[in-house]
C-alpha cells in the first residue's frame, strides 16, 4: 500500500477558496479542496504561521471563513517545537536573496515543511514561493544546511492528479 504523500498548505491556498476577483483560481482550489484535501487524498497540514496571517485579516467575514477552513478540512497542525531551527533556516532564505525580508513569514512556511520532512509546498504565491527559480535556490540553501529532502513548491492545480 502506497504511504499518503504529506503536503504543506500555506495561506493563499485557504484564501482562494474565497477569491471572487479571481474565479478561475477559486473554482481550482474549490475543486482541489472538495476532491483531494476532504477526500484526504494528502496528509494536509498548515502551522501557526498560516492562523498567525489569517488573523492579521482585516476583512472579519473573510477571516472567519478561512479559520473554518480548517475545521471543516481537517487540517492537521504541525508542532513548531524546533523554533531556533526554524528561525535560523528562514533568516538564510532572506540572507541569501531568495525570500524578502518583509515576506519573512513566506520563508517560514518554506522552512516548516523542511524541518517537518513534508516535501510539498502548496501556494498561490508565484512571485515569492511558487516559482522554479526560487524552489531551486531554496533547495541549494537546504541541501548546504544538511536538508537531504528537496522541497517542491507548485500549485494546487499542479498538485490535482486525477489520474491517480
Amino acid at each position: 500500500m502506497l504511504r499518503k504523500s504529506k503536503i504543506y498548505l500555506d495561506t493563499s491556498v485557504i484564501s482562494f477558496l474565497y477569491a471572487d476577483d479571481a474565479p478561475d483560481k477559486r473554482d481550482i482550489t474549490i475543486d482541489f479542496f472538495r476532491d483531494f484535501i476532504r477526500t484526504a487524498i494528502y496528509e494536509t497540514y498548515i502551522s501557526d504561521f498560516v492562523v498567525a496571517e489569517i488573523e492579521n485579516t482585516t476583512d472579519l467575514k473573510h477571516k472567519q471563513r478561512m479559520l473554518s477552513v480548517i475545521a471543516d478540512y481537517n487540517i492537521s497542525f504541525l508542532e513548531l517545537n524546533n523554533r531556533p531551527e526554524l528561525d535560523e533556516l528562514a533568516a538564510n532564505y532572506v540572507k541569501e536573496g531568495i525570500i524578502p525580508e518583509k515576506k519573512l513569514l513566506d520563508a517560514y512556511h518554506i522552512a516548516v515543511a523542511v524541518t517537518n520532512q513534508i516535501n510539498i509546498l502548496v501556494s498561490w504565491n508565484y512571485k515569492h514561493l511558487a516559482n522554479v527559480n526560487r524552489e531551486r535556490r531554496i533547495n541549494v540553501v537546504n541541501l548546504a544546511k544538511n536538508y537531504l529532502n528537496e522541497i517542491r513548491i507548485i500549485t494546487p492545480l499542479e498538485l490535482m492528479d486525477y489520474e491517480n
